[in-house]
């Protein structure tokens, strides 16, 4: 029973403290979401701006393997060359680092008082944010400080269970026999591989160094923390592995990326360490001698910035190396999604972000579509109503794609902020594709309109053109309060609709009248009532559009 109740213990300690891992990074990146995002934006060419970029979102989303599958995402999308996703997962592989910096912190403490301990309680802190208050702001805060206790609560969990002789001494025992360095390493490879986290792992490593120096007998050595450590670091690839399974053969070449640089580190700090290890180790067991878990957590940073630093030079040569090991597929079908890809839902931030630009490229094609298909109208040419309907296929296509995206969106953990813009693109693209629809409306009229022989007097069409104008205004205004979020520019929306609904009953009546003096036939007048009115709709679906940023069903709030 005693044996049973330790590894329930351990487990649960490393389930806490895997919580506590996802907690934190979910406070991280709800916090700074919008710097997530801006640091995507500012992709460039230069390999120190990715390696930088992919530092500092690892730091944020706590894990390597997520910013990996997210470059994935990014180059599945074709938003990303692979240039720049090698040098974001060799960032990647710095910024992970930053956990087992934060667990090495619960070796503090004397006389008492347990800073273990005390980060623990700080998790009842950010619960207490989270139960009583309504702000957002201080809800993330809470989220934050929750996971950041629960780590610690965690460790406490498994370094308690560890400490108990059954599970100690099967720690002990089973490190006593692998002490080759390689079969360390491969152990390491596959328990990381098992619960898909380097950091896990390393927080698992750096508690069992303290566990061993607490005792008075070490679980196991620095130097054989060294190798597990390196094991790790190729283990949590298994995740980019997996997540390359259906994807583009780019994203396939950056998961290759990604467990080809891990294994060249690996070989190289492998040499390095059999060579000259043991000094090393020893060097760092005396000058951090009541520290031990401080040497796994220094050794961490030490590793991935060293090997990753001497590969950035080599960013371009690694992007041909994966072209070379991975040839191009001839089965790849076109996507018409452009942004968006379900490996970037593991950094739901930036999943949002990247579903608005795809909102905004369906909006795109809708009024590249209403152009296409008044042109029809004007120069009574339907010589485009293939590309017309192709496009139709497309804004079909990406409204489903894009719902889809959003449901999903949806059951993930999001700020309030993106929950309700999420609510509002669901609206959004029903109105895009209502639009869509319109334009194919044109188009039809248009082939009606020459199958007749009928034209429109100069007057008409002048009248036609100035009402389209308004509508072609309002669309790509409204877009823009969208992409902006600036309520301002809604009092210029609403106007131009009223303008657009009073210029329906002025131009109706001046049609009237032209049929009376017989400068107009029944026919073409029929038709031109059908267009004002479908331009007249087409002004409601964009007046919804624009008014979405203030209510998530378009409802007009501003006069």
């Amino acid at each position: 029973m005693e044996i049973f109740m330790s590894i329930l213990q351990l487990l649960a300690g490393v389930g806490v403290f895997m919580a506590g891992m996802k907690f934190l990074s979910d406070g991280l990146q709800q916090s700074a979401g919008r710097g997530l995002r801006k640091m995507f934006n500012k992709l460039s060419d230069k390999n120190l701006a990715g390696y930088g970029i992919g530092a500092g979102v690892t730091a944020l989303v706590q894990s390597s393997a997520a910013t990996s599958v997210m470059a994935m995402g990014f180059v599945n999308a074709g938003i990303m060359n692979l240039n720049q996703a090698t040098s974001i997962v060799l960032g990647a592989k710095v910024g992970t680092t930053i956990t087992g910096v934060i667990v090495a912190l619960s070796a503090f403490g004397s006389g008492g008082f347990s800073l273990n301990m005390f980060f623990a309680f700080v998790s009842v802190i950010g619960v207490c944010m989270m139960l009583f208050s309504k702000n957002d702001r201080i809800n993330k805060i809470g989220l934050i400080l929750t996971g950041f206790g629960l780590i610690f609560v965690g460790l406490i969990f498994m370094s308690g269970a560890m400490k108990t002789e059954p599970i100690y001494k099967f720690f002990t025992d089973m490190f006593t026999v692998i002490e080759n360095p390689i079969l360390l390493l491969l152990v390491s490879v596959a328990f990381t591989a098992l619960i898909q986290s380097s950091s896990a792992s390393t927080g698992i490593y750096i508690t069992l160094m303290g566990v061993g120096a607490v005792s008075g007998t070490p679980i196991l050595t620095t130097y054989q923390a060294f190798f597990l450590v390196i094991g790790a670091n190729i283990g949590t690839c298994i995740t980019a592995v997996l997540a390359a399974i259906g994807a583009t053969t780019n994203a396939k070449r950056v998961a290759f990326l990604h467990v080809i640089t891990s294994v060249i580190g690996a070989l190289i700090f492998t040499v390095l360490l059999l060579i000259c290890g043991k000094p090393i180790a020893g060097f760092m067991d005396g000058t951090m001698k009541d520290l031990p878990g401080w040497r796994v957590a220094i050794f961490n940073v030490v590793f991935n910035l060293a090997y990753t630093l001497i590969m950035l030079p080599f960013v371009g040569q690694l992007a041909r190396f994966s072209k070379i090991a991975i040839k191009d597929s001839k089965k790849e079908v076109h996507s018409v999604l452009q942004f968006i890809d379900d490996r970037l839902l593991q950094t739901p931030t930036i999943a949002v972000a990247q579903v608005q630009k795809e909102v905004f490229h369906m909006a795109a094609v809708a009024k590249l579509n209403l152009s296409i298909a008044m042109d029809a109208i004007f120069g009574y040419d339907v010589s485009k109503l293939d590309t017309l309907e192709s496009n139709e296929n497309d804004i079909n296509a990406l409204n489903k794609e894009i719902s889809a995206y959003l449901i999903k969106l949806s059951s993930l953990t999001i700020s309030s902020s993106d929950e309700k813009l999420v609510g509002t693109l669901h609206h959004v693209i029903n109105d895009i594709e209502r639009i869509g629809d319109h334009a194919e409306n044109f188009m039809e009229l248009a082939g009606a309109i020459l199958q007749d022989n009928a034209e429109f007097s100069d007057e008409a069409m002048e009248e036609i053109k100035n009402m389209y104008s308004k509508v072609d205004t309002m669309f790509e205004q409204s877009l823009n309060i969208v992409e902006t979020r600036n309520k301002a520019g809604l009092k210029s929306i609403a106007d131009i609709e009223d303008e657009v609904d009073k210029l329906k009953q002025v131009y109706n009546d001046h049609h009237i009248l032209r049929l009376h003096a017989q400068k107009c036939t029944v026919e073409s007048g029929t038709y031109f009532y059908d267009i004002i009115t479908e331009l007249e709709r087409i002004a409601d679906h964009i007046t919804n559009i624009a008014f979405s940023i203030d209510s998530p069903t378009g409802t007009q709030t501003v006069v």
